[in-house]
């Protein structure tokens, strides 16, 4: 019984170690972990604008008219206007 608690008492001051380990390295490192998150969502979003804008702009543009080819005559003007 006592070998048990001893394996759990191993297993148990590992996962603290562990522990302690992975909040150091986060703890030092923050810096970079933050402005490599920042740095993708960026590149996310100007991705997704610029996929999107092309659509955008066509939907606002109006049709642009045909120009004829010729045209009409000429319009009398009135006398007094």
């Amino acid at each position: 019984m006592q070998k048990a608690i001893n394996v759990i008492a191993l297993l148990s001051g590992l996962v603290a170690g562990a522990n302690v380990a992975l909040a150091g390295y986060l703890y030092f490192n923050r810096v970079a972990i933050f402005e490599d998150a920042k740095a993708k969502v960026t590149e996310a979003a100007v991705e997704a604008v610029t996929s999107a804008l092309p659509g955008m702009v066509d939907g606002l543009m109006p049709d642009i008219p045909e120009v004829p080819s010729a045209t009409g005559g000429v319009v009398p003007s009135v006398p007094g206007l």
